[in-house]
């Protein structure tokens, strides 16, 4: 590019906007203001309560080292806002991290994404818009959809360019922090244009302040919306693989964590997400596949969609399973009994309960007219607000205090893998809770033969269930 045609490029301040103050938006916007101080970087939303969490000392959700990062920044080159428009204007570089919900209406219901928010938000863009602007996605998105918001961004542009970026977040939530810091890659897809180009080298130079250039990957706008989709789908299917794995273990009586092992020891496909569990949760993996599978119809690869579309009916069927095992413990009857879950987030280090399989398991006990005792160190705040009317009923009681939310229940289900839940002292746990006591291990954390020495009936997860001393 020579010097004239560099001269005809649009100049973009240093002033980054985040639209979308969710578990993506806020903690990358504060550590690019960490990496990036002579950024200045401003996070938006509508909702007020939200802006106000993260403008005081109670962030709206937990994540390890988020805490620091945002105190150290905030007030100096990151700050929250619920002024949209005044954003829209004073920042040319804005990042989109709205809501993608599933569709719950229309065509495509239950498996194409919602993208009512992301509208609305490319139009406020358009609205507010008085130089030129990168717009770059965050969101989770279908394939295809720059396409969709380079129409409405240029259909009132009046002098003012947009171009579009893809930069899909590969974030773990209990980890974001040091996924952020520390990615495995970064993606930025573009287009070809000389001015695409150059807002994508922009993008490029604000994250190799902090990340290695041979892990920031440049690839085009199209591969890089379908990376997203495509990571997601092929983790979720290695959980629900070992996962279906398990549900044989138990029959035949092979060890889940045997067979894990063994399996994992091959290079060529390694040891991650080999954990048997009662199934993925979180905000992503379910709502990403489903929409690959909509995609999939859409284009009228009905095989590929039904091969998808089974990593999630295997992560559904796993929830119903591992209750269906807790009715058979106990005698096939769970009124009256008091079950309690320990964990209810759907992962450990972090909040979230979306799509928690705790949730499917809390609402199938009070099916069975059980009483369900929740006890989670971080997430106990989701668990009032998604029981609200039960806990007001009596039907669901929350406790901080593993120990209290125990005291005298008859089942203990482990849901979430908070660390914590290793080093209880199960003796006093078992001494309070009703006999026969039982442990249902949905994570498979515990010393199961120790738990039943104590006198627990235990069931772990893809192993044969410890049953048979005579204890009780």
């Amino acid at each position: 590019m020579n010097e004239d045609e560099k001269m005809s490029l649009p100049a973009y301040n240093k002033n980054i906007l985040c639209i979308g103050a969710g578990y993506v938006g806020g903690p990358t916007m504060a550590v690019i203001a960490d990496k990036c101080p002579d950024y200045r970087v401003t996070v938006v939303d509508i909702n007020e309560e939200r802006i106000a969490a993260w403008n005081s000392d109670e962030l709206p959700i937990y994540e390890p080292g988020l805490d620091e990062v945002v105190k150290r920044n905030r007030g100096r080159n990151l700050f929250f806002s619920t002024d949209i428009a005044g954003g829209i204007k004073s920042c040319d570089i804005i990042f989109v991290s709205v809501n993608t919900p599933t569709k719950t209406y229309g065509e495509g219901a239950g498996m194409a994404a919602d993208l009512r928010f992301w509208e609305k938000t490319a139009r406020q863009i358009l609205e507010h818009a008085k130089s030129h602007k990168i717009v770059i996605e965050k969101s989770t998105l279908p394939v295809r959809t720059a396409q969709a918001m380079a129409r409405i961004l240029q259909s009132g542009a009046d002098g003012i360019s947009f171009e579009i970026l893809s930069n899909p977040e590969f974030l773990a939530e209990g980890s974001a922090i040091s996924d952020l810091e520390y990615p495995d890659r970064v993606l930025i897809g573009s287009g070809s244009t000389e001015k695409a180009l150059h807002a994508r080298d922009i993008l490029v130079d604000i994250y190799a302040r902090w990340v290695p250039r041979e892990r920031i990957i440049t690839l085009g706008i199209w591969s890089s919306e379908l990376s997203k989709l495509a990571a997601n789908a092929f983790l979720a299917q290695r959980i629900s693989s070992i996962n279906a794995i398990s549900a044989l273990c138990e029959k035949t009586g092979a060890d889940v964590t045997e067979v894990a092992m063994a399996i994992g020891l091959d290079s060529r496909i390694g040891p991650k997400f080999l954990n048997a569990s009662i199934g993925f949760g979180g905000s992503c993996f379910k709502k990403d596949i489903l929409n690959l599978v909509y995609l999939y119809r859409f284009y009228g690869l009905h095989e590929c969609a039904d091969y998808w579309e089974a990593v999630v009916k295997i992560n559904e069927y796993q929830k119903r399973r591992f209750l269906l095992n807790m009715l058979k413990a106990m005698f096939n009857t769970l009124a009256e009994k008091r079950i309690c879950l320990f964990g209810f987030a759907f992962k450990a280090f972090t909040s979230d309960i979306r799509e928690s399989p705790a949730i499917t398991v809390a609402r199938g006990i009070l099916e069975e007219r059980a009483q369900v005792v929740i006890t989670d160190p971080k997430a106990l705040a989701g668990a009032r607000q998604e029981f609200a009317a039960e806990i007001e009923r009596g039907e669901v009681t929350l406790a901080k205090d593993p120990y209290e939310a125990a005291y005298g229940c008859d089942a203990i289900a482990i849901l979430t893998e908070w660390p914590l839940y290793r080093e209880l002292d199960y003796r006093e746990i078992y001494r309070n809770m009703r006999k026969p006591a039982f442990i249902f291990d949905g994570r498979n954390i515990l010393d199961h033969s120790k738990l039943r020495e104590m006198g627990f009936h235990v069931y772990p997860l893809g192993k044969p269930p410890l049953t048979d001393s005579g204890k009780d």
